[in-house]
């Protein structure tokens, strides 16, 4: 497999690096499968543990498998869990096709508030690891899209947060029609990025004035 990994703070200027759990020195990576194909089809290996730890330079341990199944234009985000509750996930799409997003919500972080993107289709078999620290989202660009997951923590209902998908310039009018977009209830309800992280953002501010390096 090639791990691709974008470039965010991977935490190694920074003291707090047990913020969350150790996970905050990763970055979002793009993880390419290596296909065999033959007449019959193909065969390819979509994780191996001991490969994974030594790629991404320490372990993780993943302890749940999620699955959603979603009609174009259906937009899931922007979803993560709070402190001691972040998940790391692994994310790969079997069917359809999704743009997916990760944004750095670390308050230390010098990336943060960054997003980067990716395309992952069920032809292009392609994964996307997102850290703990990131919030996640994506939009599913195909009709009867089939999105898995892994995550390193177990869901928890009342540790779980989220902002406004439309509220940080993340560009999906690029892949979707906007007037086209399907939300639930809770994410058409969230509030802004800004507002989520106001006080952050202001501390951040008032630190980087006085010489903090953050």
């Amino acid at each position: 497999m090639i791990y691709n990994k974008f470039n965010f703070d991977d935490g190694s200027n920074h003291v707090n690096e047990s913020f969350y759990g150790g996970a905050e020195c990763l970055v979002p990576t793009l993880i390419e499968p290596r296909l065999f194909r033959d007449e019959r089809g193909y065969f390819f290996e979509s994780f191996n543990m001991k490969d994974f730890i030594e790629k991404m330079g320490q372990t993780i341990n993943f302890v749940q498998d999620n699955e959603s199944f979603s009609q174009k234009g259906t937009l899931r985000g922007m979803h993560y869990q709070k402190d001691g509750y972040a998940q790391a996930k692994l994310v790969r799409v079997i069917q359809g096709a999704v743009y997916d997003v990760a944004v750095d919500i670390r308050p230390w972080s010098s990336t943060f508030g960054k997003y980067v993107g990716v395309y992952l289709s069920g032809d292009n078999h392609q994964q996307f690891f997102i850290p703990r620290g990131f919030a996640h989202g994506f939009v599913a660009l195909e009709d009867n899209t089939i999105f898995q997951y892994k995550c390193d923590n177990y869901y928890k209902k009342e540790q779980e947060g989220s902002f406004k998908w439309d509220s940080i310039g993340i560009p999906w009018g690029n892949y979707i029609n906007l007037n086209n977009v399907v939300l639930s209830e809770k994410d058409d309800k969230a509030p802004r990025f800004i507002d989520v992280f106001e006080d952050k953002l202001r501390a951040m501010s008032v630190m980087k004035k006085i010489g903090f390096n953050i």
